[in-house]
């Protein structure tokens, strides 16, 4: 599948940046990320609503990671998914009564534009579920093998039990995972089932859906063997950093975990990384709450994307954290303050200051950090502007560079 228009990158000035440390979720612990080269897999989006903003700050989280690392020296090699054949998907074009492939396509260009826009570097494989059913067939005949794999009335299940480690990849408790499993595409109720967290890998076909040929029977994938199989077609595991938004940790990133360890015999991802929940009217953003901020919608009234990019960023990636209109308006205050910051050649250490925002990006993407840092900097550049003060001469070009490669803000 297509993925967006690539996103120039400065060069910058070579200098011995900190290395990462991210919050690793399986361990809660931050976690310097000291290979090279990176591997890098983040659930995609499925395309029956794209983008809103708890999309967006998904996506700005993985791309901060993108530019860190190789402003590190590090080699990244990313890959995307995109459910483009899932029950959400299907159910809204019933409900609007359009072809479910036309509302996919529409979605995902409008996703593409979308992260053009706000800038974030596309992924180096952009991977739809139906082009690549045939390596989920792939793995679950090698499932099978593995004897982890049984069927009910059609359908097949992934026996969670054959990964022993299974527990290990959440904190929750074994009541809390079914709770969990049932909000978010499970069906733990289901008789014949060994066990209620068992997950489908195959859907036998149903009238009126569509499916495709397999040696187990005509249907179409399950959810979390599609990222699994993708996943492992392009990298090797362990992958470095298995990624997406908090919501997906399980059961999700739980269940690819358990398919990967069988199906490669090591651990399936080194790092779990999760971005928090975007919030309004203080409830979580989210299509079942109808309470969506879309980009697209916020792009055709004027708002600049870099403001919006600004906004999600003035949050720490890891917590829930709310949207609102007074948000908006503070970032578009702080971005004229940058930019007039910026207009003179009068910029002072700007070498300490890079040095300083570097160290706060690497100590777990502490975005508020080094943009209060920026905010400093710049209001007393402002301020000797107006003074007519001349600090000392330097190249800000320096600092314009880095924040465009570190942080996606082009000044």
């Amino acid at each position: 599948m297509k993925s967006w228009a690539p996103v120039y990158l400065p060069p910058t000035t070579q200098r011995e940046f900190p290395i990462l440390a991210i919050h690793n979720s399986l361990t809660g612990k931050k976690d310097a990320i000291s290979e090279n080269p990176v591997t890098m897999y983040v659930c995609g989006i499925t395309p029956y609503d794209a983008t809103h903003l708890g999309h967006a700050a998904t996506y700005l989280t993985f791309d901060l990671i993108n530019r860190y690392l190789r402003l590190t020296g590090r080699a990244i090699e990313y890959v995307q998914n995109i459910t483009d054949v899932d029950d959400p998907l299907l159910e809204r074009a019933q409900r609007d009564n359009v072809e479910w492939e036309s509302l996919a396509a529409n979605q995902i260009s409008l996703f593409r534009d979308d992260m053009t826009a706000l800038r974030v570097l596309p992924p180096d494989h952009y991977m739809g579920a139906v082009e690549t059913i045939p390596w989920v067939i792939d793995a679950v005949n090698e499932l099978k093998k593995q004897n982890s794999v049984y069927e009910i009335e059609g359908d097949l299940y992934f026996d969670i039990s054959s990964d022993p480690e299974f527990n290990t990849y959440n904190l929750l408790s074994y009541e809390e995972q079914i709770a969990i499993f049932a909000e978010r595409g499970g069906d733990p109720q289901r008789p014949g089932k060994r066990n209620p967290l068992d997950c489908l890998i195959w859907r036998s076909e149903r009238e009126g859906e569509p499916a495709w040929p397999s040696p187990f029977g005509a249907g179409r994938p399950g959810w979390h063997i599609e990222c699994t199989a993708i996943a492992l077609k392009y990298l090797t595991a362990p992958i470095s950093i298995q990624g997406g938004g908090s919501d997906l940790h399980f059961p999700h990133h739980t269940m690819c975990a358990a398919e990967g360890k069988v199906l490669s015999s090591k651990d399936f991802a080194r790092r779990f990384v999760h971005a928090g929940m975007i919030g309004l009217d203080g409830e979580k953003m989210s299509k079942s709450k109808g309470n969506l901020k879309f980009v697209s919608v916020m792009r055709a009234a004027g708002i600049d994307p870099l403001v919006i990019r600004i906004a999600l960023l003035s949050g720490h990636y890891r917590e829930d954290r709310p949207w609102s209109d007074a948000l908006l308006v503070q970032s578009q205050a702080r971005l004229e303050l940058w930019r007039q910051a910026f207009s003179s050649p009068y910029g002072g250490d700007v070498e300490t200051l890079i040095m300083a925002m570097a160290e706060r990006l690497s100590d777990d993407l502490d975005t508020p950090g080094s943009f209060e840092l920026l905010d400093v900097w710049a209001s007393e550049r402002v301020r000797a502007l107006a003074s007519e003060e001349r600090a000392e001469v330097s190249d800000v070009g320096q600092l314009s560079r880095f924040l465009d490669a570190a942080l996606g803000i082009a000044l």
